[in-house]
C-alpha cells in the first residue's frame, strides 16, 4: 500500500510541474505578445499598395511578391499569423497612424521626414532611384535633359521631390507599372523616376524602355510601425535579422530577383534621408 501511494504521488507531482511549465510556456507567450499592440490579437497585419510588382501585387486572387513574403515569414518567426492587406500608397502612411495595421511591409523607403510620423527597422533592402524613357527615345541621356519634360510618378513616393528638381512637370499615379508602361505611349510621358529594380523587371517583362545613366541616389526600404509600438518594431527587427542570417531572406530574394538585395556596395553610394 505504502509503494502504490508513493508511485500515486509521483504521478500527480509529475502532472503538476508538467501543468506548471505549460502554464509558464503560455504565459510566456502572452507575455511576449503583450509586449507590444496589434490590430488583431495573435495576427501581424502588414500593409503594402498591392501594386508594385514584383515586390506586391495581386495575382489569380491572392496577394504575393517580394513584400509579403518578408512579411510572412516575419511573422512565423515571431510566432503570429500573417495578415497581408492593401491600402493606397498615397494614404499607407496615414492609415498606420490611425491604427488600421500594424505595420508597412511595402516598400518603404526610410526618410527623416517619414520617420516624425513612424518607427523603421533595419533596411530590408536597397534600391537606387533612376530615371526610365522610352527605349526609341533618344532625346534624353542625363538629367539635365528632362527640364520642362513630362515625368511620370508615384504620389508621396520617395521618387516625387527629386522629380521636382528636375521639371516643373509631373504626371501622378498610383502604380509605377502603370507609369512605365505609358512611357511606351505616344506623347504622354518622356520619363519616370522610379526604382531600378521595378524598371530592370518592367524591361524583363517586354517593357520598350531603357535606363538613363545610374542611380541617382541609394534608399533603404524598411519596416515602419506607429511610433508609440516601438516594442513591435524590434521585435520585428530581430525576426528579420535571424531570417537574414539563417539565409532564409536570401531564399526570397534569389526567388524573385535572382540575388540577394540587401548585397549592395554602399561605400560611395548616396543614400536618400
Amino acid at each position: 500500500m505504502g509503494k502504490m501511494k508513493t508511485l500515486l504521488f509521483l504521478a500527480v507531482a509529475t502532472m503538476v510541474i508538467l501543468a506548471a511549465c505549460g502554464n509558464a510556456k503560455s504565459d510566456s507567450n502572452a507575455k511576449g505578445e503583450d509586449r507590444y499592440e496589434l490590430v488583431n490579437k495573435g495576427k501581424l497585419t502588414y500593409a503594402a499598395s498591392g501594386l508594385y510588382k514584383p515586390f506586391n501585387f495581386e495575382e489569380n486572387g491572392e496577394l504575393t511578391g517580394f513584400d509579403f513574403e518578408i512579411g510572412a515569414a516575419i511573422a512565423e518567426k515571431m510566432g503570429l499569423e500573417p495578415n497581408p492587406v492593401t491600402n493606397p500608397f498615397e494614404t499607407i502612411l496615414q492609415g498606420l497612424v490611425a491604427n488600421k495595421y500594424d505595420a508597412i511591409i511595402g516598400s518603404m523607403a526610410y526618410t527623416k521626414k517619414r520617420a516624425e510620423q513612424a518607427a523603421f527597422t533595419q533596411p530590408y533592402y536597397y534600391s537606387g532611384g533612376m530615371i526610365w524613357i522610352a527605349k526609341d527615345n533618344n532625346d534624353i541621356t542625363s538629367p539635365d535633359d528632362l527640364k520642362g519634360k513630362k515625368i511620370g510618378v508615384v504620389a508621396q513616393s520617395t521618387y516625387e521631390e527629386p522629380a521636382k528638381t528636375l521639371s516643373d512637370d509631373l504626371q501622378y499615379y498610383s502604380s509605377d507599372v502603370v507609369a512605365l508602361k505609358d512611357l511606351t505611349v505616344e506623347g504622354r510621358l518622356d520619363a519616370v523616376v522610379t526604382s531600378d529594380i521595378v524598371g530592370f523587371e518592367a524591361v524583363d517583362n517586354g517593357f520598350d524602355i531603357k535606363e538613363v545613366g545610374s542611380p541617382l541616389w541609394v534608399e533603404q526600404p524598411s519596416i515602419a510601425v506607429r511610433k508609440d509600438n516601438e516594442a513591435l518594431r524590434d521585435a520585428i527587427d530581430e525576426a528579420l535579422q535571424e531570417l537574414i542570417d539563417e539565409g532564409t531572406y536570401d531564399e526570397i530574394s534569389q526567388k524573385w530577383f535572382g540575388r540577394n538585395l540587401l548585397e549592395m556596395d554602399l561605400e560611395d553610394a548616396e543614400l536618400l534621408e
